[in-house]
Formats: structure tokens, C-alpha cells, sequence
């Protein structure tokens, strides 16, 4: 007898929508948490050997060894925001002091090294000598739309550093519950790609972990190399604060922002200080400071994850590019993942003609 088949395809047809209605529904509900869920699964996966460390130290046990990776995670966050707000309350008077000194600057005639400048030295000191000869009325009415721009700006940031804080904290608590059944869900993972993709699929889940924490190892290392060599560039050329914008700068070199906006600002005010040569000597320094982690980075990432070193670069540049800071991190492993079921489907294609080949 034989089946009805225009029924077996209303029942297939129906299975499928119901299997997208509910993956859908699925994504609907954990949308808000996504973000934070995948920067959990890296961190978790990044630092799953130092977990491990700790748990040894710890005489085997995972809870105080979750505990105690938890707190680091926690002072990532705290720290930074207690050096800068005891670097900024600590040095009211000087600020006060800067502003002052600032004001006068304005109001005094440029320097002749500024007309000096090529194409744009003129227009420069031109501007600047209007707004000297101008009254504080004036001055005042010609910089309020800059400061209602700047006072918006600012309140769009203060909302953005609030989502920051409360996604950060999210993620913690996401990847202390990854830490402590860490066990169950790289099972379960495998167990999942071995049931989409095979053996392949288990290969490149383990590869896509090895490019997670090689990815982790550069950009950190990355960071690290690059914010000490500038700050000891703002150290010898006496620029104020150097501590402080070191750590401003590795914050914005793992944000893969790089040292330059702090570099600038420093290169400005060497120049106006210390005159042309401090000023040259920090510029041929800081171009190397921004420059260099474009060869170190990927060479990094290539020690931790045996990937081509182009598709390395291609997954770390692409990745930032489509997806932000965590496409650091999504590119390499997308491309891991592709780049090994490649190899795999090449290769088992190659194996029939060359076995047929062998027996004639």
C-alpha cells in the first residue's frame, strides 16, 4: 500500500514551520542576552585554562576556583573606574589650574609656529586671533552650539557607559555559570557537532576554541606591549598623568581603538611645550606605538590556533569590521569552522580517485 504522499508533505511542511516558529521564538527571548551570552562563551573559553590553574591551587575545588575567576572578571571593571575617578578628584586644583591657563591661551595672540603650518597655518592663526579680539559675549554665543553639541554627546555617552556597565556584569554572571559546569557544556557542544558535521564537526568546535583563546592571547598581549611603550613615550616627554592615560590606553587598545587618541592629544601638547624636537620624537614614536600591532597581533593568534596566518588576519579585520569588537573573535572562528570542513570535504573527495587509481 502505498503511502499518502500529499499528506506526508503537509505533515513535513508543518514540522518545518514549527521547528523555524519555535527556533525563532527561541531567539526573540534570549535577543536582550546575546551579546552578553557570546562574550560569556569567550571569556569562558579564553580563560578556561587559568580556571583550571586556580582550581589546582585551590586543592581541586571548582567553586572557590569559580569564585576567585569571578572577582578578577569583577576588578576588570572596577579598577579602571576607581584609578580615573581618584586620578581626576586628586587633581581638582590642576585641572582648575589648566582651565585658566587655557582661557588665556585663547585669549592671547598664536604662536608664529602655527602660521608656519602648510595649507592650514593660516587659516589657524587667522581664526585665532579672531576669536582673541572677540568679546566673552561673543566668544560665548559662538561656542554655544558647540556645547549643546558636546552636552548631548556626552549624555548619549553616559547612556552608553550604563548599558556597558550593566552588559559587563551580565556577562560575569553568564560565564561564573560557565565555569562551573564548563565540563557539561563543552559535551554537549561536541556532542552537537559531532551529530551536524561528524568527526569534522568535532575538529573544528575543538580548532574553534583554539582560535578563541589564540584570538585572546593577541589582542591582550597586543594591548598590553602597546599601552606600555606609550606610556613610557608620555613618561620621557613629560606628559602629566602617564599612569593613568597608559591604562586609558589599554583599555582602548583591547577595544581595538588603539593608543591614537591619547597619542594626539600628547603630541599637541609636547609640541606646544616642549617645542619641535619633543614633539618630532614623540610623533616617529607614537606612529611606531599605533602601527606595530597590525604584524604582532596576528602572529600571536597564529601561536595559539593552527589557521593560515591570512585567514587569521582576514577573520580578525572582517570580524571587527561586520561585527564590532566581538567580531575579534567571531571572524577567526567562523573561518576556523569553514576552513576546516573544507579541508575535510576536500580531502575525502580526494581519497576515492586516488583508492580506484591504486587498483588498476
Amino acid at each position: 500500500m502505498e503511502p499518502d504522499r500529499p499528506s506526508d508533505l503537509a505533515r513535513t511542511t508543518l514540522q518545518l514551520l514549527a521547528l523555524g516558529a519555535l527556533i525563532a521564538a527561541s531567539l526573540w527571548i534570549i535577543w536582550p542576552f546575546l551579546v552578553a551570552l557570546v562574550w560569556a562563551a569567550t571569556v569562558a573559553i579564553a580563560t578556561w585554562p587559568l580556571l583550571l590553574h586556580a582550581q589546582s591551587w585551590l586543592g581541586g575545588r571548582r567553586a572557590p576556583a569559580v569564585a576567585l575567576m569571578t572577582i578578577l572578571l569583577l576588578l576588570i571593571l572596577i579598577v579602571p573606574l576607581y584609578f580615573a575617578i581618584t586620578a581626576i578628584s586628586g587633581n581638582v586644583g590642576q585641572i582648575a589650574e589648566w582651565s585658566k591657563s587655557l582661557a588665556n591661551l585663547i585669549r592671547s595672540q598664536p604662536p608664529a609656529w602655527i602660521g608656519s603650518l602648510p595649507l592650514i597655518g593660516g587659516k589657524i592663526a587667522a581664526r585665532w586671533r579672531q576669536i582673541a579680539a572677540a568679546s566673552p559675549s561673543e566668544i560665548s554665543a559662538h561656542l554655544a552650539p558647540f556645547a549643546r553639541t558636546a552636552t548631548l554627546w556626552f549624555l548619549s555617552r553616559v547612556g552608553s557607559l550604563g548599558m556597558l556597565v550593566l552588559q559587563f556584569l551580565l556577562t560575569t554572571m553568564i560565564a561564573a555559570i560557565l565555569y562551573a559546569n564548563g565540563e557539561t557544556a563543552a559535551r554537549g557542544t561536541l556532542i552537537f557537532a559531532h551529530r551536524l558535521a561528524g568527526p569534522s564537526g568535532e575538529k573544528a568546535a575543538h580548532l574553534a576554541a583554539q582560535a578563541v583563546r589564540g584570538v585572546a592571547m593577541g589582542v591582550v598581549v597586543t594591548a598590553v606591549l602597546q599601552s606600555i611603550l606609550a606610556g613610557l613615550g608620555l613618561l620621557v616627554s613629560g606628559v602629566p598623568f602617564p599612569a593613568l592615560l597608559t591604562l586609558v590606553m589599554f583599555l582602548l587598545s583591547v577595544a581595538q581603538i588603539g593608543p591614537a587618541p591619547v597619542l594626539i592629544g600628547a603630541i599637541v601638547l609636547v609640541y606646544y611645550q616642549s617645542g619641535v624636537l619633543w614633539g618630532s620624537g614623540l610623533l616617529v614614536w607614537g606612529i611606531f606605538c599605533v602601527t606595530f600591532d597590525n604584524v604582532l597581533r596576528p602572529m600571536l593568534i597564529r601561536r595559539g590556533a593552527d589557521l593560515p596566518l591570512l585567514l587569521i588576519f582576514a577573520g580578525v579585520i572582517g570580524g571587527l569590521i561586520a561585527f564590532g569588537v566581538i567580531g575579534l573573535f567571531i571572524g577567526p572562528v567562523v573561518l576556523a569552522v569553514a576552513y576546516t570542513l573544507l579541508v575535510d570535504w576536500v580531502s575525502e573527495g580526494d581519497v576515492a580517485p586516488v583508492s580506484a587509481a591504486a587498483e588498476h
